[in-house]
């Protein structure tokens, strides 16, 4: 599949609105990409609502280039010329109760104002028409979007009722963009904040890592605290930042989470959570927001040899080597340096290390299992911690030929007598 340029999504964006309203119906571009664009963003894609039924709207693009996944909704999907993907188009409507706090029971099609009654924040309830260069405004979006406001639109309990995803959505927005949670909005957040344990926990993940993913990482989190949220959704570092010293633990962890740069959600996570020290905890928050397991192992793996890289200069080479040979490591080396600075000695020593050649870095083993089976040394308990200490001998250059490495075997184990039980 090509990848989507921005010019040809665009375009393809404003020949939908041309086409319907060639068809006779009202349509405008609606949503993110109109707050985005107001804000001098680039939008990432485009939604369009129309006053055409799901049934118009297949008969203005036809049947093979539209798809009707979310046709019971009112969303019909358009499918674009390479390169510019496709396009939401959503009729105007009006949503019935929400009973399962994420979807209405039915929806009824309706007018553009009423339409953006329904939608969640001011800032996203705006349509814009990209033949007039017009924005439409029914909800006070503007005005928001120049005081840096995020405010739900009408009663935010009713909104964050209806879904309340709404409210880390919230959270999100007013990080990303640098705006102050409106007071009414806020203050229902912190009313309303327990219920986020009723959203599913997929959910919650994927909200999570787009806040940790983002440069503003450290001022999501601050705000899911003041708003309470932070206490429902991890209430274990709510408790390690409480009294004196956890607000030394939390004003780390913000600093640190501020200093990452562009991590991926392993090194963010084990950011968040590097100051409960708690492997355990990586691991169950991982499983509590359905996160991916191979980023919850490597995040885990994160927290639990950060006190390696502080000891960089103390520890054997052997131990050091096999930290610096794992896969994770440039990561792990990046959550140090957000804790301790560019200019730590032992970051210093770890990254001068690293930068040795291969063959002194990792040079290859002098023996392997078959290499101690093949000088007739039998299988067993033993060839583990054997291999292990060959391995520790030829790093420290006490043996550097196949040679040396067996005839060292051959008295180990005789020392051992075949190992440690």
């Amino acid at each position: 599949m090509a990848p989507i340029e921005p010019e040809c999504q665009r375009a393809f964006a404003v020949d939908i609105i041309r086409r319907l309203r060639a068809a006779g119906y009202e349509a405008y571009w609606a949503g993110g990409c109109v707050r985005d664009q107001l804000l001098g963003r680039l939008p990432n894609d485009y939604d369009v609502a129309t006053s055409a039924t799901p049934a118009q709207v297949r008969r203005v693009f036809g049947l093979r280039h539209t798809r009707a996944i979310g046709a019971a909704f009112g969303v019909i999907t358009v499918l674009g010329p390479e390169r510019a993907g496709s396009i939401e188009v959503a009729t105007f409507r009006e949503d019935d109760d929400y009973r399962d706090g994420r979807h209405p029971v039915s929806v009824r099609f309706s007018t553009a104002k009423i339409d953006a009654q329904r939608r969640d924040f001011t800032i996203n309830g705006l349509f814009y028409d990209p033949q007039a260069d017009r924005v439409i405004d029914f909800v006070g979006g503007q005005a928001d979007l120049q005081q840096r406001l995020i405010r739900a639109i009408g009663n935010p309990r009713a909104r964050f009722d209806e879904d309340r995803l709404r409210m880390l959505r919230a959270v999100r927005f007013a990080a990303t963009f640098q705006f102050q949670l409106e007071q009414a909005t806020h203050r229902a957040i912190q009313e309303m904040a327990a219920g986020i344990s009723l959203v599913s926990a997929e959910r919650i993940g994927t909200e999570m890592q787009l806040m940790l993913l983002h440069a503003a990482r450290a001022d999501a989190v601050e705000v899911l605290r003041g708003t309470g949220l932070l206490g429902v959704l991890l209430p274990e570092l709510e408790a390690a930042c409480a009294g004196a010293d956890g607000r030394v633990r939390w004003r780390e962890t913000l600093r640190v989470l501020a200093a990452l740069r562009e991590p991926e959600l392993p090194l963010a996570l084990a950011a968040l959570l590097h100051q409960t020290g708690s492997v355990s905890l990586v691991e169950e928050v991982g499983r509590r927001w359905r996160l991916p397991k191979r980023h919850t192992q490597r995040a885990a793996w994160l927290v639990a040899n950060l006190h390696q890289v502080d000891q960089a200069t103390a520890i054997a080479w052997p131990r050091l080597q096999r930290l610096l040979i794992c896969d994770d490591v440039h990561a792990l080396l990046g959550l140090y340096e957000a804790m301790a600075g560019v200019d730590s000695p032992a970051l210093a020593f770890c990254r001068a290390r690293l930068a040795l050649p291969p063959e002194v870095l990792n040079p290859p083993p002098l023996v392997t299992g078959d290499d101690l089976i093949a000088h007739g040394m039998k299988p067993g308990k033993a060839f583990h911690w054997l291999l292990d200490q060959l391995r520790d001998a030829q790093l420290n250059q006490v043996v550097t030929t196949r040679g040396e490495a067996l005839e060292l075997a051959g008295r180990l184990l005789a020392e051992t007598r075949n190992g440690p039980s």
